[in-house]
């Protein structure tokens, strides 16, 4: 098949030069049967392939079926024809079912309405993705409130499309606007409809006592029908879809809100829009609103909570503290974009910030402290610890926690002896304290009387004893051999030594070093002299 461009000089050349055919058939390299074809008929349209379609032994089917339910979809039929062999993708399938049925609807005709200055008020949300806090998403979501007649828009972003947060974006919008427009209009939100047959609407209780509360009309579009508020639709979230998301970045809920409020004061509401010819801020007319109720209502998220025995309740993915009295009560926790507060009795007891983040906790430190003050436990707890950090720095922290699990597992009170280490400690100074505590657990003699021992003799030695004068002066002149009572101390502790005395064991370990403490009968371990 020639293209248009050979055909045109086709007929330039037979009926603009008056060449003859076989001329032209010579110059062109053509056949003169080809040339007689595109002089006779310039315009050769291609024959067309006759293709077979997977569905096309089945159309008779196809068209039964239609016939008995016309409304049947194409993922019914193919239900159907599976079994009959039909191997076919569903798209070729729902071409000719779509051919069968004709138009779904045809086209309707439209009359744009034109509200009067605070006549109507259109409400819808979007959808825009995630933001990121530390790894934890949170889902992203605008709502958006236009004046119809002005095209004043108001926006805010939430984390969460619950009928508190619904309402509370009602209240701030109204805030802004300065009042209430008589009519509301929305699509068939969970929050608002609670049943749509035809035309019968039967609003959510809670979203009707809202709106008694404001004095306006709530009105639900038709299924289907967002043309019904479709400058919402398009001048709202549209609008910001395409204006204010692009190219843009955040760091959480505020700064989203704070970008939005600029963007709205600088752009959007001082716009000259295209429909209007007017700027929305200059069309506005907020002394035609509605006042506002005298007194706002509390519309924050609320919730009952549990108070543990960690003094902590559950509340958005985190933990919160109450007051250790409070343990084993249920209370009230109400919350809003800015705080999360605790309630017990209608009284409140505490106030967080609210944090989007999970798997946080607050106010640990200030409730635990009050804990400490109170519980004796706890004080162990916390003179254990002070303990720890005071000889942590002049010996390992493992070896302050071995002492203390040995101390815990010997048949002495655990308090006291933490207290009397402390003490010594104030007397000693903490790294005498740390050598000595080194000393003991490597003896494996658990006790700060031991510890003590061991301080005494390395911080106080032993002054010798003056010889023993008696009344004879004689008795003076005797020089008697030298002993040692190191004999005569492995001789009386052998002898009080029984199969499970873990006393007699630690004394014979010590015995080897000379600064270690003894257990004879004297508990500074010197031995002295026998009269």
């Amino acid at each position: 098949m020639l293209n248009s461009d050979r055909i045109n000089e086709i007929h330039q050349l037979f009926h603009g030069e008056h060449w003859s055919a076989r001329k032209i058939a010579r110059h062109l390299h053509l056949s003169r049967k080809t040339l007689r074809k595109y002089i006779q008929s310039p315009v050769q349209t291609p024959t067309p392939r006759q293709r077979t379609s997977k569905i096309d032994p089945f159309k008779s089917t196809v068209a039964s079926l239609l016939e008995q339910d016309p409304s049947a979809s194409a993922v019914v039929i193919l239900q159907r024809l599976r079994p009959l062999g039909y191997d076919g993708g569903i798209t070729v399938l729902r071409n000719y079912v779509r051919q069968l049925q004709g138009p779904a609807h045809p086209p309707r005709a439209f009359v744009r309405m034109e509200p009067a200055p605070a006549e109507r008020f259109e409400v819808d949300w979007g959808h825009f993705g995630t933001l990121d806090y530390a790894g934890d998403k949170r889902n992203l979501y605008a709502f958006c409130l236009v004046e119809a007649h002005s095209r004043m828009l108001f926006v805010e972003f939430t984390h969460s499309q619950s009928f508190e947060t619904f309402v509370r974006c009602h209240l701030h919008g109204f805030q802004v606007l300065g009042g209430v427009a008589r009519e509301c209009w929305y699509d068939n939100l969970l929050t608002v409809v609670a049943e749509h047959v035809g035309t019968l609407v039967r609003f959510n209780p809670r979203f009707l006592a809202f709106a008694r509360e404001c004095s306006f009309f709530p009105r639900a579009c038709n299924p289907a029908a967002g043309w019904e508020k479709g400058k919402v639709e398009r001048g709202g979230v549209g609008y910001v879809r395409q204006n204010f998301w692009p190219l843009r970045q955040f760091t959480d809920l505020s700064d989203v809100n704070r970008q939005m409020r600029e963007w709205l004061d600088q752009v959007a509401n001082q716009r000259l829009h295209r429909e209007t010819r007017q700027r929305p801020c200059e069309r506005f007319r907020p002394d035609a609103l509605r006042p506002l109720p005298a007194l706002t209502p509390d519309y924050r998220d609320t919730a009952e909570a549990l108070v543990h025995k960690d003094l902590r309740l559950q509340f958005d993915g985190n933990r919160y503290c109450a007051p250790p009295h409070l343990v084993g009560q249920r209370l009230t926790v109400k919350a809003d974009a800015f705080s999360v507060a605790l309630y017990h009795r209608n009284q409140e007891i505490v106030r967080y910030p609210r944090c989007w983040r999970r798997g946080q906790t607050f106010g640990a430190e200030r409730f635990e402290k009050e804990l400490l003050a109170h519980k004796a436990a706890a004080q162990r707890s916390q003179a254990q610890r002070r303990l720890i950090a005071l000889l942590v720095s002049d010996c390992s922290q493992e070896t302050v926690e071995a002492y203390l699990r040995g101390l815990a597992d010997s048949n002495r009170a655990l308090s006291r002896q933490i207290t009397e280490l402390l003490q010594l400690i104030r007397q000693y100074g903490p790294q005498a304290v740390a050598a000595a505590l080194q000393k003991a657990l490597t003896a494996r003699a658990f006790g700060a009387d031991y510890v003590a021992n061991l301080l005494r003799q390395q911080l106080s030695p032993r002054n010798p004893q003056p010889p023993l004068q008696l009344r004879d002066p004689e008795l003076n002149q005797l020089v008697t051999d030298p002993l040692s009572l190191l004999d005569y101390d492995a001789f009386i502790v052998e002898a009080r030594k029984e199969p499970h005395d873990t006393l007699g064991t630690e004394a014979r370990t010590t015995e080897t070093v000379d600064d270690e403490p003894k257990t004879g009968t004297d508990p500074e371990g010197s031995g002295g002299e026998k009269p």
